[in-house]
């Protein structure tokens, strides 16, 4: 075999059954070793595109995602899609033709460093220098990119390795990963925390995505009955609408979940990592708790908040071992009264559609297993708050690095790694645009999403911040001069249609999710219409303002 039939070997003894990609001169061996095989190529018509796509696939299937592009403009054109896939912890391997090893430091046509400039933001890459160490290297490629704390691993393949042919090779997929069991002392000392506290709260994230410890968390929750907030990543942790949920929190956090955090005397913290839009002024979040953290990184641990427990390893036998039950009734009482009196208003006295009801619609009326995959801006914020999440492998969204483009390829790939499933992409007018192309895919394949773009003619959560914090200065957010998106899903085959008024609203999504194929439902809102609450910059998460810059 060739080294291009090598890795495709390789490819499929890790168990790939779908790769995203686009061809080009130095990957056309490998595009030539494709015909034929076993795994399924989605040419997607941008290479950003194949590696939110393969983000999405892994968030979905809990698999590896895997996407392929050629050298120079190829490689660099992943690179919105790896730094993605590295701040939200995806696993994911993406493989790149480079310019024959004779050509590599001469500046060839088409040749980049893609070592060098992935660098900071992969657990590990690899320039391949013999063909007899292609299939070992992608074994250590998936490897690394599933084990421990997930993320991105580039292998760089020169055209000369990937042509030359060695004729033994041998080809062993990766097994199940294991994570160390957590230190016995430190899982006693976080249980006298848990029974010492009078009010404590548990905080998820991410983690208990990548960990598939949600029924673990849950279990924990309802044993000890201490409330839970989620981060942006953690939605889902714990399913939207259990009585123990108090929401999401940081700056478009509920107000109950936000307050909890700054009453609290002790945060237990699971796969999360105090990221600024969540602590809001650090100093000062959750100022009264001491901090119980579980985590497979110990890098995150201490990095931004002092610990009294670390909890290393495995987070499911952690969450096993802390089944008590601390004397909390009253914390209990006062973080639901807070839940029900600060419930969201969905009665806007409007006829125009009112994105947070329309959200809420869809998620009532969402078949079983539905997955939503979100872009990036206000309407982000509303799923986020609106939206009710029972798994949180069903929320894809790019949290870390705030993808606009994100919606559409990553629906993709969720879609193609459950076929049977509901996929709604959930996008806005500026971010469709960074994407619009992969119309032409889910065309191709007739991969059925339902894609729901609010409109509001603005990049509106930059308008947002600019009427809140810069004078109503109105820099280049104007986006009324947007085409007919209808017309514009039409002309790639894709069936579209307007929603304007919210009597509209519940025929329209009956419409769309009964639609078979791939369908855009494009919904009108009001330009002005902002994302409330919200914590401004440089504020504690009590600090929250409402509509008409009210503060609670």
């Amino acid at each position: 075999m060739n080294g291009a039939q090598i890795l495709i070997k390789a490819l499929e003894a890790e168990g790939v059954d779908t790769v995203f990609g686009y061809p080009g001169g130095a990957i056309m061996p490998v595009y030539d070793a494709l015909v034929g095989t076993s795994l399924k190529h989605i040419l997607v018509r941008h290479e950003q595109a194949a590696a939110l796509a393969a983000d999405g696939y892994a968030r979905a299937s809990g698999k590896v995602g895997v996407c392929l592009a050629t050298s120079g403009p190829g490689a660099t054109n992943l690179i919105t899609g790896i730094a993605n896939a590295h701040l939200d912890s995806v696993p994911m391997v993406a493989i790149t033709g480079q310019v024959s090893s004779t050509l590599m430091g001469t500046d060839a046509f088409q040749e980049v460093d893609i070592f060098g400039i992935s660098m900071p933001i992969v657990k590990h890459n690899f320039i391949i220098r013999q063909t007899s160490e292609i299939a070992s290297t992608i074994h250590a490629a998936f490897e690394l990119a599933r084990s421990g704390r997930p993320g991105p691993v580039l292998v760089d393949l020169p055209k000369d390795v990937m042509s030359a042919v060695h004729e033994e090779t041998t080809f062993a997929g990766g097994g199940m990963q294991h994570l160390p069991r957590p230190e016995a002392r430190q899982l006693h000392i976080a249980r006298d925390l848990i029974m010492d506290s009078a009010q404590p709260l548990i905080y998820a994230g991410g983690g208990v995505r990548i960990a598939q410890a949600s029924k673990e968390l849950r279990a924990f929750a309802e044993a000890t009955g201490i409330p839970v907030v989620t981060t942006l990543q953690g939605l889902g942790a714990i399913p939207g609408h259990h009585p123990l949920n108090l929401g999401m929190l940081g700056m478009h956090g509920s107000k109950a979940a936000n307050f909890a955090v700054q009453q609290c005397d002790l945060l237990i913290c699971i796969g999360a990592r105090f990221d600024d839009r969540v602590t809001g002024k650090l100093a000062e979040f959750a100022p009264n708790a001491r901090v119980i953290h579980l985590d497979a990184d110990p890098a995150e641990i201490g990095k931004l908040r002092q610990v009294a427990c670390a909890i290393m390893g495995d987070i499911k036998v952690g969450l096993n071992f802390l089944h008590v039950r601390p004397e909390i009734d009253f914390w209990v009482k006062r973080c639901m009264v807070n839940k029900e009196k600060f419930a969201w208003d969905y009665d806007a006295p409007t006829e125009t559609v009112y994105a947070p009801k329309f959200i809420k619609e869809m998620s009532d009326r969402s078949p079983d297993n539905t997955f939503i995959a979100c872009d990036v801006g206000q309407h982000q914020m509303w799923v986020a708050q609106h939206y009710k999440f029972d798994s949180p492998n069903n929320h894809l969204t790019s949290g870390g690095l705030g993808t606009m483009g994100y919606g559409i390829p990553a629906a993709m790939g969720a879609q193609l790694a459950h076929p049977e499933a509901t996929v709604v992409a959930v996008s806005g007018d500026g971010s469709i645009l960074m994407n619009i192309q992969e119309l032409a895919t889910l065309k191709r394949y007739n991969i059925p999403i339902k894609i729901v773009l609010f409109d509001n003619k603005a990049l509106g959560m930059v308008r947002q911040w600019q009427e809140l914090f810069f004078a109503e200065n109105y820099s280049e957010v104007d986006l009324s001069d947007n085409p007919d998106f209808v017309k514009v899903a039409e002309a790639f085959g894709i069936p579209a249609f307007r929603v304007e008024r919210q009597d509209q609203v519940s025929e329209a999504l009956e419409k769309m999710f009964n639609h078979q194929g791939p369908v855009l439902v494009h919904v009108l809102i009001d330009p002005k219409e902002n994302v409330w609450p919200l914590v401004p910059p440089g504020k504690s998460n009590e600090n929250m303002m409402e509509a008409k810059l009210k503060a609670v």
